[in-house]
């Protein structure tokens, strides 16, 4: 025995209206449903305003004249505001929780062709959320003809392979453009860029990127601006700043803007960066080189979208997205005093670590082929390895000779220099041997060999009159300080391997304390740094 045809609908307060004989000249939804020959309706639950009482009657005689075989249930719902989605949502939910489904004996369809547009995609959300287990009728006018057409549309999009394919690709897609179109092999950081690109979408909470120098924070940050550009998240510019180039005054007047006079040298108004990211994302790298006003600033800016500029008497405004980088240690910072805690708490929601090149060595090898292909368009010059050539430098490149100190900023010199030098746009076994030579001997002298750096000068007279089994020590930690850029910095270089195993550390005391044993301060040291490391970063 066939299922019986049950439709449930709103009744629509405009167009289903009609008076007089002419009202069946004119095309009525809900009437016009029920006079489909080839499509008759058992039975039709009409939800209705209880107010509209005379033109529910109305209709119900309608439909009575034009389908007899109908049965038309009038169910009256209060909507306080047909207008509140919440409102009008609970409303219909509880309908379709009470109404006594049978599916077993019959077929239903929603009409979402009447009443109110927040109406209709309720009983959309609610009809694919299978509360409603239903199919969408829709009707519509046809020329020449009141009772216009019916059509049914089909909520399983998984008959459309086609659909679904490109929904796939599109993610797929997305998850490549964050990762330059490079098609990476580490499986950890290939989840990692997935989950980025899901917050990405889903969150205009601020990001926080954390891994070393040279991993590829800035870059990362672009792509997740263009991706937040192509789903029009945002509407406004990319703006990138260091937040180590921000010293002194100037941080204040670069960051947050300053009016004319604000102090020597401010000749006319500034916005700011922040302003210039107005509707756009501000990428700030080296977060943690702020000093604790200008934190304390941009804390208010981020959670308020406002701020007062220097020199000036009114806030002003700016909506913008905020993407925060660091090599640093944000937490010990905040225990040592030199990052706000309460900054941190809201920067921290989205916090990714970016590993380091040396971590992800599967990765060398398509991100050759990148840099090489980057050369290409910077130059219009296709260069190349030779088979020999190629070998000779990813076994170089991929073993533990390598440690890739500046990361992938290493890697885009050494295939720049290699590219500029390739003969006939080839490059040889010769070329790779020098490149070799080369970043051998830069990395034996890096800051990541502190034992082959020179001790730096002033503390012969100290190193002199202390033990030899203590003056190689000391050489080698004054050393490690000469290369850092502060306490901390040094601390987590000497005690690497130790703070590992405890669950709680103060590298910067331990080193505080060392020092001491022989009557220094870090300002001792710092003062006496190697020139040539003077005002690096972290």
């Amino acid at each position: 025995m066939p299922r019986q045809r049950v439709v449930i609908g709103f009744l629509g307060t405009t167009l289903d209206v009609g008076k007089g004989p002419e009202r069946w000249d004119r095309w009525r939804p809900t009437i016009g449903l029920c006079q489909q020959e080839d499509w008759p309706i058992h039975r039709l639950e009409l939800i209705h305003q209880p107010k509209v009482v005379d033109l529910t009657r109305q209709v119900i005689q309608d439909i009575a004249s034009v389908s007899p075989e109908t049965t038309v249930r009038p169910w009256p719902v209060e909507i306080t505001d047909p207008w509140d989605f919440e409102k009008v949502y609970a409303a219909i939910f509880d309908f379709a929780r009470q109404y006594p489904f049978d599916i077993e004996k019959e077929d239903y369809f929603v009409h979402i062709t009447t009443g109110t547009h927040v109406a209709q995609i309720c009983l959309f959300l609610l009809t694919e959320s299978r509360h409603f287990p239903a199919r969408l009728v829709q009707t519509g006018p046809r020329r020449h003809d009141p009772a216009g057409e019916v059509r049914i549309i089909d909520l399983d999009l998984s008959k459309y392979d086609s659909l679904a394919a490109r929904i796939q690709r599109e993610a797929k897609d997305h998850v490549a453009g964050l990762k330059s179109g490079i098609p990476t092999r580490n499986k950890a950081f290939n989840a990692l860029i997935e989950q980025i690109e899901h917050v990405a979408a889903h969150s205009r909470d601020p990001i926080l990127l954390m891994g070393p120098t040279g991993a590829g924070k800035s870059q990362l940050a672009r792509r997740i601006f263009e991706l937040k550009k192509t789903r029009h998240q945002i509407t406004g510019d990319f703006i990138d700043v260091n937040g180590a180039t921000l010293r002194g005054d100037a941080a204040m007047s670069a960051l947050f803007g300053h009016r004319k006079g604000a102090f020597t040298g401010a000749v006319s108004d500034r916005p700011g960066l922040l302003r210039a990211a107005d509707k756009g994302l501000l990428f700030l790298d080296e977060i943690g080189e702020l000093g604790l006003d200008e934190q304390a600033m941009l804390l208010r800016a981020v959670e308020e979208k406002r701020f007062l500029p220097v020199g000036a008497d009114r806030e002003v405004s700016s909506d913008f997205l905020l993407i925060a980088g660091t090599n640093r240690d944000l937490l010990d910072d905040v225990r040592q005093g030199r990052f706000r805690e309460d900054l941190l708490a809201r920067i921290n929601l989205w916090t990714f670590h970016l590993p380091a090149l040396k971590d992800r060595r599967e990765d060398l090898e398509p991100n050759l082929d990148y840099e090489l292909e980057n050369f290409e368009r910077r130059t219009s010059r296709a260069v190349r390895f030779n088979r020999e050539a190629r070998d000779a430098y990813l076994a170089f490149a991929m073993s533990p000779d390598a440690p890739w100190s500046g990361n992938f900023r290493d890697l885009s010199a050494s295939i720049t220099r290699m590219a500029t030098l390739a003969p006939s746009g080839r490059i040889t076994p010769e070329i790779v041997a020098a490149e070799v030579a080369r970043l051998r001997r830069d990395w034996s002298r890096g800051v990541d060999s502190p034992a082959s750096e020179g001790c730096p000068s002033g503390f012969d007279s100290l190193l002199a009159s202390v033990d030899l089994f203590d003056r190689v020590q000391l050489e080698a930690v004054l050393r490690t300080c000469a290369a850092s850029s502060s306490l901390s910095d040094a601390g987590r270089r000497l005690f690497a391997v130790s703070r590992t195993k405890k669950s709680s550390s103060n590298d910067a005391d331990r080193l505080r304390k060392y020092l001491a044993r022989f009557g220094l301060t870090w300002a001792d040291v710092s003062a006496a740094r190697n020139p040539s490391k003077a005002g690096e970063g972290a």
